[in-house]
């Protein structure tokens, strides 16, 4: 059938559409994390600088504005990064910087970089923004701290870091927190997205145009939240915004009471795309959206359940209509 054959070629396009590559302030951004790392403050302080994490805590941020240099030091005191009024540069004799490149940590290491060694600096950009994974801020053994082991219920501080830094002969450092906090009833949110895809099954059956404006709604949802995940780093967010745009076209053709292929189509790649491929962070408390986790949470939700309700409803009509003459 032709329907069948487009529905299944959308489908597998969809699919193969490319995450591509981070921006370069991205990097391995995570979609959703337990553990929380926190900046406390620069000691002493020092004006025009200032320190943050991003990426759901998967990197520091530095800004400098004070109009001089200041150094990062790597993990044996090295110098590592320097920010300078006229751009970044990294010293490629660092251990840190391959170290760095990765979340993992896990880029080897060339024999010539050595923190004995004389530094030489490459400039990475011109700006005086730099952002880099830093092993110091991060929980590096394999499984849930102890802390957590032994009472998963509430959040634990996990320990205190710090992160050097120099300009000139004179030191400070960043100073911040690392927290393990637990994970929300990831089965709450599933039971929410499958009982709103079952009322609105109910709804679609007295009438598929009562679906337009739910394809509407969930569609821009979705759309909004995809957008702004991947404004934040996270790849892979292609196929929720092809899916998307597909609902809230198949949300304003079904208020025309047309094309319930269209909703079933929209509806699965909505529900696969827009919801089950996130679904992940329904069980991790901090996921990489600006706004709070329930927020995110209740956003892929929305997915799933309204993405079911349509597909549902489609395939249903689908079902109903009588069958043309050329048995498409």
């Amino acid at each position: 059938m032709r329907r069948t054959a487009l529905f299944v070629a959308v489908l597998a396009g969809t699919l193969l559409v490319p995450a591509g590559p981070a921006s370069a302030h991205g990097g391995e951004a995570p979609d959703a994390t337990a553990y929380r790392t926190e900046v406390t403050g620069l000691s002493p302080a020092e004006p025009g600088l200032t320190v943050r994490t991003v990426e759901a805590g998967a990197r520091l941020e530095l800004v400098n504005r004070t109009g001089r240099t200041i150094e990062v030091l790597g993990y044996q005191g090295e110098p590592y990064l320097e920010v300078r009024p006229d751009g970044t540069y990294e010293n490629v004799n660092s251990p840190a910087t391959y170290t760095n490149q990765t979340l993992a940590g896990d880029t080897p290491v060339p024999a010539g970089a050595s923190p004995a060694a004389a530094p030489q600096w490459r400039r990475v950009s011109t700006g005086n923004t730099v952002r880099w994974h830093d092993q110091r801020t991060r929980w590096l053994a394999e499984g849930l701290p102890p802390q957590a082991r032994a009472d998963p219920s509430r959040s634990h501080k996990l320990r205190d870091w710090v992160v050097p830094l120099r300009e000139g002969v004179r030191t400070f450092e960043v100073r911040g927190t690392l927290s393990w906090e637990p994970p929300p009833t990831a089965w709450l949110w599933w039971v929410g997205a499958l009982t709103l895809g079952a009322g609105l099954t109910a709804l679609g059956r007295r009438g598929a145009r009562w679906l337009g404006p739910v394809a509407l709604a969930a569609g821009t949802i979705t759309l909004g939240y995809a957008v702004t995940r991947l404004s934040l780093g996270v790849a892979g967010q292609a196929p929720a915004i092809v899916a998307a745009a597909l609902a809230v076209a198949a949300g304003v053709l079904t208020l025309l009471g047309r094309t319930p292929f269209l909703l079933a189509l929209a509806g699965a790649l909505l529900a696969i795309f827009g919801g089950y491929a996130d679904a992940d962070i329904f069980g991790q408390p901090i996921v990489l959206f600006p706004g709070p986790g329930w927020l995110a949470r209740t956003a892929v939700l929305v997915a799933i359940g309204a993405g079911l309700a349509m597909a549902a409803t489609g395939v249903l009509r689908l079902r109903a209509a009588p069958i043309s003459s050329d048995h498409d």
